[in-house]
């Protein structure tokens, strides 16, 4: 069966079921992707950080009563962890690594298959070395071949290698996925942040809020697995999705969490409709 998809409204135009739905929450649980949500998306992966008012706008939430933060990221999770310091939940390798209650779980297939992503990325930068710009990250569960500044003319070559390679050294074993300019190759396993935000959702109490801000292809299991009940926030155009909300960049990411923080927060518990239209709320989430 076809998943129905359609453009996300902007957030300002859903605060009013935004609001019901934190009324409605005993607590809330705040997910986030981190390149292209809480850091803009660069050129160089290595040079990528969230932008300022994120970072204080994540340890706020996390100190906020009622509100966990977690971030669930393609990166892998040591990577991620340096780059984003606050929640008390990280997903690493699109959720095949999860830190959570002072222990770290790795899924078991992706584990046995490492030495074949190793072996993958290795070829892969062999094959590839000649290509301008072209980058091969090896995330141990995971790899990633960066296309973001590739010559578009010589980009076919990249994607039509890279199958190639997985094929022959990857097997029924490796997959490739794609994403904003990149191909991820990884263990052919029906296992996707949608899972990892769920594992962490089942830490928390009955009748919590789950929120969802992510940008990518990777990010819709996600948006399905906290819709409708929870809140699916997409970082990008109106492009059809599984969130029900969306906002343009990481900077109005920021907004968003501000609001969270304080008027989300305070929000929390009540029962029944929306009752304080004292405050216009989409001028509080610019601002």
């Amino acid at each position: 069966m076809t998943e129905t998809k359609s453009p996300p409204q902007p957030v300002d135009e859903r605060l009013p079921d935004i609001r019901a739905t934190l009324e409605r929450a005993a607590g809330a649980l705040v997910c986030l992707d981190f390149d292209g949500t809480l850091a803009p998306i660069v050129d160089n992966p290595d040079a990528a950080a969230p932008l300022e008012p994120n970072r204080t706008a994540v340890v706020s939430l996390e100190r906020a009563p009622g509100i966990t933060t977690a971030v669930v990221s393609g990166r892998a999770l040591a990577d991620v962890r340096e780059r984003v310091d606050g929640p008390s939940v990280y997903a690493g390798n699109h959720g095949l690594e999860l830190a959570r209650n002072g222990a770290v779980a790795v899924h078991p297939v992706a584990r046995k298959r490492a030495d074949r992503i190793q072996r993958v990325c290795s070829v892969l930068e062999t094959a590839l070395a000649t290509v301008p710009n072209c980058r091969i990250e090896n995330k141990r569960l995971t790899g990633t071949v960066h296309v973001r500044s590739v010559p578009p003319a010589v980009e076919p070559v990249v994607r039509r290698v890279t199958r190639e390679v997985v094929d022959r050294f990857g097997g029924d074993a490796l997959e490739i996925s794609t994403g904003k300019r990149i191909l991820e190759i990884g263990p052919d396993v029906p296992w996707g942040k949608g899972n990892a935000v769920e594992l962490i959702a089942a830490d928390e109490p009955p009748q919590t809020a789950v929120v969802y801000v992510g940008d990518d292809v990777t990010d819709e299991s996600a948006f399905r697995a906290v819709e409708p009940n929870g809140i699916g926030i997409r970082v990008g155009d109106d492009e059809p999705s599984r969130a029900s909300c969306r906002v343009e960049s990481p900077a109005e990411v920021a907004s968003v969490l501000s609001w969270l923080c304080s008027t989300g927060a305070d929000l929390l518990g009540r029962s029944g409709p929306t009752v304080e239209p004292a405050a216009d709320p989409s001028s509080t989430t610019r601002g």
